[in-house]
């Protein structure tokens, strides 16, 4: 059924505008004044802002970690996510050593199949850069349309690889048209002060903070970048979480390198000081990168302001507080990384952004979702509002306020960590190539709705 959308303001990163909307299956048809309904469902959306589906560039859904698996799988992350605006995310596909590209992809092609409520893609972790992986790579990007991969610098036997499985992916890719994604820490140094700290008797949440200090990402950054350039290929860092990152990501950037960056909400509201709570409190806000000193938002904020970082993922790895959490009791190694942010990743953005006058209108929706469109081989296809675009839009109140709270969220774990936070906005519905998948905030989308999302490869945005 065809539908117009009427009387919002129309919001991409480049405009904003009084328009309506007509959709026609899964498409945007026509953008104007006075379109002729012509039988279609009307949509009366005064007052509100239209922006286009927000983009999550990082999640880790149904994954496995220390020994436990992220509370939200693709049925729960993709609902929560439809809840905050969301409307694709890009999940991280884990690969071992020994095993097929192939046979990963098909482990988290299953993990989806049916459940997501959102479009998805899938980024790929190289855990190997052997003449086997290499090969099998033109399959990845050419077929399956996952055209983005992830080393991991961090994990010491765990997942991170080293510079020479970093340099040859870096080659392959700058053939192969793929961006490379670094999880950019000292794997090797947090590895040292981690063994440390456990002889000390130091093991309480706030030494996962201190056993890696933003040097150790920073330095990981620098190197990484410098791999980079001497590859001549192109660079994603991931969750960067303080000043170091950035400059190193700054003076990358000057010297006309391929280097872009991604932070998250966490980062740029939250701080070290969380992981020092009380009665293991602190566990709830273990992550990796951790939170920094609190003068480090600014920076992350003014990075975001000034293009030097391009998008705002979630990092969305949920895990329980009772139960999974727990187990790092008496050893902080044992925590397992990662929170939920998933659903609050566009209200943070825009409460803390717009609303408080750190970054546009327009800004907002870049960094939410267009860059992340263009970086990843998405747009126009999404990403933005525009006739020939899938029907990917967030109906939002700009005049609402909310308090986040576990009791009111949808992901399937038992906290919040912006616990108490007002934010200003509110999303009131989300259609999914021109279906509803909120109306009103309440879900009427449905597991398998979401479709995998093959991807163009990549170039300059």
């Amino acid at each position: 059924m065809r539908k117009l959308i009427r009387g919002g303001t129309v919001v991409t990163a480049s405009d904003t505008y009084q328009a309506d909307l007509l959709i026609e299956g899964e498409k945007i048809v026509a953008i104007g004044k006075d379109i002729d309904a012509n039988g279609a469902e009307i949509i009366d959306v005064g007052g509100c802002y239209v922006f286009p589906g927000g983009i999550d560039p990082h999640t880790h859904l149904d994954m496995p970690f220390g020994g436990t698996v992220t509370a939200d799988d693709f049925e729960t992350g993709t609902r929560a996510a439809a809840f905050g605006g969301t409307t694709s995310i890009i999940d991280f596909c884990l690969s071992n050593k020994g095993q097929s590209l192939r046979e990963a992809i098909a482990i988290w092609h299953e993990k989806a199949r049916g459940k997501a409520a959102i479009d998805y893609g899938f980024h790929l972790m190289i855990a190997e850069a052997n003449d086997q992986v290499l090969e099998e790579l033109e399959y990845v990007v050419a077929e399956e349309g996952i055209v983005s991969l992830k080393v991991f610098m961090a994990y010491k036997n765990v997942l991170q690889a080293d510079d020479e499985t970093l340099f040859k992916t870096l080659i392959r890719a700058k053939e192969l048209g793929a961006l490379v994604q670094v999880h950019a820490e000292n794997g090797d140094v947090i590895d040292y002060l981690t063994k440390r700290a456990l002889a000390k008797g130091q093991t309480e949440p706030i030494y996962h903070a201190l056993t890696r200090p933003p040097e150790a990402e920073g330095e990981a950054t620098g190197r990484a970048a410098a791999l980079t350039a001497l590859a001549d290929s192109q660079l994603y860092v991931v969750h960067v979480s303080c000043a170091q990152a950035v400059q190193q990501i700054a003076e990358a950037r000057e010297k006309g390198w391929q280097v872009y960056g991604e932070t998250c909400p966490q980062y740029l509201t939250l701080d070290v000081s969380y992981l020092d709570k009380p009665d293991f409190e602190g566990a709830k806000y273990v992550w990796s990168p951790p939170l920094r000193e609190k003068w480090h938002q600014e920076v992350l904020w003014n990075a975001l302001r000034s293009g030097i970082l391009q998008t705002v993922g979630s990092d969305q790895c949920s895990f329980n507080f009772k139960g999974q959490k727990e187990l790092g009791k008496g050893d902080f190694t044992k925590i397992p990384n990662g929170g939920p942010i998933i659903e609050d990743r566009f209200s943070v953005i825009y409460s803390e952004g717009v609303h408080k006058g750190r970054i546009s209108l327009n800004q907002f929706v870049d960094v939410i979702a267009t860059k992340a469109a263009k970086l990843f081989g998405m747009f126009p296809r999404k990403g933005t509002i525009a006739i020939g675009s899938d029907a990917d839009l967030v109906i939002f109140d700009p005049e609402a306020t909310r308090m986040l709270s576990a009791a009111s969220h949808h992901m399937n774990v038992d906290y919040n960590p912006f616990e108490g936070m007002k934010v200003h906005g509110e999303v009131i519905s989300v259609f999914l190539r021109g279906e509803y998948v909120i109306r009103d905030k309440q879900f009427v989308g449905r597991p398998g709705a979401g479709q995998f999302i093959k991807r163009m490869r990549f170039s300059r945005p």
